[in-house]
């Protein structure tokens, strides 16, 4: 059990809080046994808040309970993964598109320098910094946009793969160095103020590519 520094706040929200990174940031992978006791110690808490930010975590579908086994970590639902990137393809390529007119120099200079970063790590590659590098550079690029409901959407998008992320880029590693390849076509288009359907199809194209990468692996296992 990894000992955590909890953020201040109840002890239910701070369990909610530290328990919810580890499963965020992969330390705590699909499957994994969610010991509410051990938990609890690493914490500095009793089992009473660990239990009511593991029931918070279920409903969030990041935590399942299993007959005999108890609370483990939610894996890929590969029907729910399907519906949650076709519904962000969309989501995100609207959001960029219409962010696009106010992204600046220094925006591109920022997401340049993640998508820097994000080949860097190719070389050794490691799937969560990779995963978390990916989304800081699409934050950059729809944060912008100036339809809060669209906004709201995709980061709710984010927040339900926020389990799935870095097992999918564990699952289909290939496709992290296409994405990266991806990440500068769609900035040189921002750049030199290309139409919005054409940044929008870049965009979407760009998400449902990681998605039809994941299906086809999935059906060679």
């Amino acid at each position: 059990m990894v000992e955590t520094t909890v953020a201040a706040g109840s002890k239910s929200e701070q369990a909610y809080a530290a328990i919810k990174d580890q499963i965020l940031q992969g330390l705590y992978s699909p499957g994994y046994r969610l010991v509410l006791s051990k938990i609890a110690d690493g914490l500095g808490v009793s089992v009473v808040p660990v239990r009511e930010a593991i029931r918070r975590l279920e409903a969030e579908g990041l935590v399942k309970f299993e007959r005999n086994v108890g609370a483990t970590v939610a894996g890929i639902d590969p029907v729910e993964y399907l519906y949650t990137m076709q519904t962000l393809s969309i989501l995100e390529g609207a959001a960029t598109a219409l962010s696009a007119p106010l992204i600046g120099a220094a925006d591109v200079a920022r997401a340049r320098a993640v998508n820097a970063e994000m080949r860097a790590c190719l070389e050794h590659f490691d799937p969560i910094r990779f995963t978390q590098l990916n989304k800081d550079f699409h934050s950059v690029l729809f944060e912008h946009c100036p339809n809060p409901h669209i906004l709201g959407l995709v980061h709710q998008g984010w927040d339900q793969l926020g389990s799935l992320r870095s097992s999918t880029f564990r699952f289909v590693p290939g496709r992290a160095h296409e994405s990266v390849d991806e990440h500068e076509a769609l900035l040189r288009l921002i750049e030199t103020a290309a139409g919005a359907e054409d940044i929008e199809k870049a965009a979407r194209l760009h998400r449902s590519a990681t998605l039809d990468a994941y299906l086809n692996q999935a059906k060679n296992i």
